[in-house]
């Protein structure tokens, strides 16, 4: 076998002076997207006692993509403990595998002399590393995180109430390059050039007369934005006469305020609207706004609408956006109008309003729902006494049937 050799120098490697050379770089960036929650137990002394395993849990919040859930155990969690301590955790509430994270779990202290009992991840070196969840369910946290017998008449207890903070850090990792370019682009403005149009008038095709007013439009613009009206101004069964087209069962400025939802994207100012600052005045445009965006398919218009009447429950509103959310199909707002409904103090004064006795009349299965929900939290004969005193459970009255009031 021959050998090989080489003649002259190796090549070496390209200095920066070199007109050919590139040199570039990168960095692999590892940081934590920090949240915190507060859960309050009121009513501590009536928890004890409800056995051990069994717990009490606050809403899931979300940090760094993932829902989380605090866990507060009175009596503990392991029966090896025989309810010696309280146990507290902290759970992955959404699907996730491998999640990584710190956690600080905090009684807080409520005499003002701020003693707060802490465990904490954040701060500090962890020969490990951070703490590893590996599927939906999985928990960190203390089974011995406080002594019963002390916390009674400690300063973490005050009116019966403890007062729980949980901080998590989910651990993000990301690989920045170098950047070649920096331009700045302006967010969309398509909304305001739709809008500008519908303002003006220019172009439009169509005519629809609501409650003895004028609207035009554009039919591609409709059309492109609701199914319904592509049906309505093109399909087969379209109306005879595209030109004009009266609208039914539909007031004017809900009307305009859905021309106004199509065109710019957005709802408009409902308090503009209105002509009022009063947020019953709000809530009601937008109880009829989400029927209209649910009547013409507009999804997006149709869950703003539900946010804003979550937002703006009271009880003079309540059992109205309760009939409102169960004929629409919006399960979300049902569920926020329920547990607002059938908390104690909301309750009576719930069901001595005129939106109540429309519920009953226009919703009378929800009632079996509002029952279940009442009964979770211990006050079914509450409701029971309401029915015998308000009417019968098919809502029927010697005054008819109630409707919606109408916008002014």
């Amino acid at each position: 076998m021959g050998t090989i050799s080489f003649h002259g120098e190796l090549p070496k490697p390209p200095t920066s002076s070199s007109p050919t050379s590139s040199s570039t770089s990168s960095t692999s960036r590892t940081e934590t997207v920090n949240g915190s929650h507060e859960f309050k137990i009121k009513g501590y002394s009536l928890a004890k006692g409800m056995g051990v395993g069994k717990y009490m849990a606050s809403d899931a919040f979300m940090v760094g993509g993932y829902e989380w859930a605090i866990y507060f155990y009175p009596d503990g969690k392991s029966a090896e403990d025989n309810a010696t301590y309280v146990s507290l955790f902290i759970a992955l509430a959404s699907e996730g595998t491998d999640v990584r994270a710190l956690f600080e779990l905090t009684l807080l202290d409520q005499s003002g002399k701020d003693r707060h009992k802490v465990h904490s991840h954040f701060g500090r070196m962890l020969e490990s590393g951070p703490y590893t969840l590996k599927y939906r369910g999985s928990m960190w946290g203390y089974k011995r995180f406080f002594k019963r017998t002390l916390l009674g008449t400690s300063d973490y207890l005050k009116d019966d109430c403890l007062s729980i903070r949980c901080c998590v850090g989910v651990v993000k990792s990301h690989t920045e390059g170098p950047k070649i370019y920096s331009i700045t682009v302006p967010p969309s403005d398509i909304g305001q050039h739709f809008g500008k149009l519908l303002e003006s008038g220019k172009g439009a095709d169509v005519k629809f007369e609501v409650d003895g007013e004028i609207f035009d439009a554009h039919k591609l613009v409709l059309a492109a934005r609701s199914t319904v009206f592509r049906a309505q101004l093109f399909g087969p069964l379209k109306d005879q006469n595209t030109q004009s087209i009266r609208v039914e069962d539909m007031e004017a400025p809900v009307f305009k305020a859905l021309l106004h939802f199509i065109y710019w994207d957005a709802l408009p100012d409902m308090e503009e609207l209105m002509g009022s600052t009063s947020k019953w005045a709000s809530t009601l445009v937008a109880q009829h706004l989400l029927a209209a965006a649910d009547r013409y398919a507009l999804e997006r218009m149709r869950l703003l609408c539900e946010a804003k009447l979550c937002e703006g429950v009271t009880i003079n509103t309540v059992a109205t956006t309760l009939a409102l959310a169960e004929q629409h199909n919006c399960l979300h707002l049902k569920g926020v109008c329920l547990k607002f409904i059938a908390l104690p103090e909301n309750l009576k004064a719930v069901m001595q309003t005129d939106g109540f006795e429309y519920l009953k009349e226009s919703c009378p299965g929800v009632l079996t729902e509002l029952l279940q929900y009442v009964a979770k939290i211990g006050e079914h004969s509450v409701i029971s006494c309401g029915y015998r005193k308000e009417g019968s459970l098919d809502g029927s009255d010697v005054n008819g049937r109630r409707v919606k009031p109408r916008l002014q």
